[in-house]
């Protein structure tokens, strides 16, 4: 039996388990809120901003090059120094090498999942195997939810307190996908949560970051007093509607949250950058990537506690699904990848920001060791590199190591699992923490513990 088979089947066995206790629970007469357990701590992080680089960066092209391997391994780019004496990044990444006592890389991470892009997508932005299922798995209800859904069951609607109109977590510029709307990548929503602990995804489709898209503005036959009228008009009905289903409950929500937009609420302003300098936007990079890497920051001001950044596919900048062409590719995206990031970390700390913020950066694998004949390299969950930043994470390391090829773990190897655990560490809840699915059975957010030793 493979790995990834006995993890399922013990994912599997674990949640009938709880199942069966939830359904005793039910029978004693216990109210299924009480399966919902926050097995928390004090956070060392406020809020985290994931960094998902679609498609698979190389290891050996970005962050673990090996420069002593044979050419077909090697590849095209050099290694060159960084501020952490000993430790090497690529040629292409000048701005990550001089800061590199900011952050810590994980050269150890791996999964057992198949190589298909949404399984290692779902692995990364949830800690689990996907549920079992042929082909590509696309957004499912049957799968685990993504962090950011966990931390909206669990804390709940950030305007509950009123001192929030966003959601508690947010995805953009896009959704993890190649292939357009329909083919959205399993582990990027609630899955079997329920659709109200969705995030809330803001997809520019090809628009550039930086305002708010038009569907967010009233149209001007609704604009001023007639928009207030009308909510208030909404308001009275809903009152007198008097029905408490959940159903209707989630409803009003969505209604009250679309209406704080449509409003102008000063939060949703996040989201636009006109009163950002011209410095600021420069210093980030005026692309896809780079606002929405300014956004996220913005985010992280008005208190929003799980920002997801996907790199975007535009007409200028592909993905990191290098079959092909890998060199001609990297080339393109180091740079901005570079730019961006080190300017995220760096206007973080300026703002003392940093210690309360967790960076993540990670993709759904890696790179084959061997160049193919099409001058690109393959998909390998066997072995790739991530990276921590701010948020209680330690700084200035490498933790673990791969082999002369960068083709499996050589030292302190991280599964995924783990490596999830440890953002969850940092967000303040363990593996034992439990959140109810939307048929009130209750299931483990993470099957891993976190590594301590990334943690300071």
């Amino acid at each position: 039996m493979s790995q990834e088979r006995i993890e399922q089947a013990a994912f599997y066995s674990r949640r009938t388990m709880l199942q069966a206790s939830c359904l005793s629970a039910i029978g004693s007469g216990m109210h299924l809120t009480e399966n919902i357990e926050a097995v928390s701590h004090k956070p060392t992080a406020k809020s985290c901003i994931l960094l998902f680089m679609l498609g698979g960066p190389s290891q050996q092209d970005t962050f673990d090059l090996k420069p002593n391997a044979s050419t077909e391994i090697r590849g095209e780019f050099n290694p060159i120094s960084t501020a952490v004496p000993g430790t090497q990044v690529c040629e292409h990444l000048p701005k990550l090498a001089s800061m590199a006592d900011e952050y810590t890389l994980v050269r150890s991470v791996y999964h057992s999942g198949s190589n298909f892009h949404a399984a290692g997508v779902h692995y990364n932005l949830t800690g689990w195997p996907h549920a079992p299922r042929a082909g590509q798995p696309f957004l499912s209800r049957r799968d685990t939810p993504s962090i950011g859904s966990v931390l909206t069951q669990l804390e709940g609607r950030r305007d509950r307190q009123k001192r929030h109109v966003l959601p508690t977590s947010i995805h953009l510029p896009m959704y993890i996908t190649q292939d357009g709307a329909g083919t959205e990548w399993a582990g990027q929503h609630a899955g079997y949560l329920g659709q109200q602990y969705d995030p809330f995804f803001m997809d520019y489709k090809g628009v550039m970051p930086g305002s708010l898209p038009s569907d967010f503005m009233p149209s001007a036959e609704n604009a001023g007093n007639r928009l207030h009228d009308r909510a208030m008009l909404l308001s009275a009905l809903n009152k007198q509607s008097g029905v408490a289903r959940n159903e209707s409950k989630r409803f009003r929500q969505a209604q009250k949250e679309g209406l704080s937009v449509l409003s102008d609420s000063p939060d949703w302003q996040a989201f636009c950058l006109d009163d950002e300098s011209d410095s600021m936007r420069s210093m980030y990079g005026d692309t896809h990537f780079g606002r929405s890497c300014l956004v996220a920051r913005r985010l992280v001001e008005k208190g929003v506690r799980f920002i997801t950044v996907t790199w975007p596919i535009t007409k200028e900048y592909t993905h990191f699904d290098t079959h092909a062409d890998n060199y001609p590719t990297m080339r393109k995206n180091l740079p901005l990848v570079d730019q961006s990031v080190s300017a995220l970390i760096v206007d973080l700390k300026t703002r003392g920001m940093l210690d309360d913020t967790l960076i993540v950066y990670t993709s759904e694998f890696g790179r084959t060791p061997v160049i193919n004949p099409n001058g690109g390299r393959d998909h390998w969950p066997n072995v790739y590199t991530t990276m921590l930043a701010g948020g209680g994470a330690r700084s200035g390391m490498v933790y673990g190591s791969s082999d002369k090829h960068a083709a499996e773990p050589k030292d302190n190897a991280v599964h995924v699992r783990d490596f999830v655990a440890t953002i969850y560490h940092a967000l303040g809840y363990d593996h034992n923490t439990r959140v109810m699915d939307y048929a009130g059975r209750p299931h483990f957010v993470v099957h891993g513990k976190p590594v301590r030793s990334l943690l300071s």
